[in-house]
């Protein structure tokens, strides 16, 4: 997702096996997917790694020096795509678990609206 206009995604590393059977759909992705792909994201330097015994990942690295890795082990060439998609799209910030379900600036100081009738 580009923040500001500067698209945050600068590196995608994709690390597959050439010969282990749950690196299936990961090299069926770099012979379909993968061209159209990059073609469609030239801001994007997309790398290819070839690590033997491992199970396939994706790699991003963001420009807010924060990195993701997605394992993709016996998955499709579309559902890698889809995560390689996501990727791209993240802002690379870690997630943030929430206290509550209502956030606000000012909270109630009579508490959270609810249907509940208590009587």
């Amino acid at each position: 997702m580009a923040l500001r206009g500067v698209w945050q995604l600068q590196k995608l590393i994709v690390s597959y096996c050439d010969w282990g059977g749950s690196s299936r759909g990961i090299r069926a992705f770099m012979e379909s997917h993968l061209p159209a792909f990059k073609e469609g994201n030239p801001q994007l330097e997309v790398v290819t790694e070839l690590i033997r015994g491992q199970h396939p990942h994706l790699k991003g690295f963001y420009r807010n020096k924060n990195q993701r890795v997605v394992c993709v082990k016996n998955m499709t060439p579309e559902d890698i795509l889809l995560h390689a998609t996501r990727l791209r799209n993240a802002l690379g910030r870690k997630v943030v678990k929430l206290k509550t379900r209502h956030v606000t600036k000012h909270p109630s100081v009579q508490g959270t609206w609810t249907t509940d009738l208590k009587l």
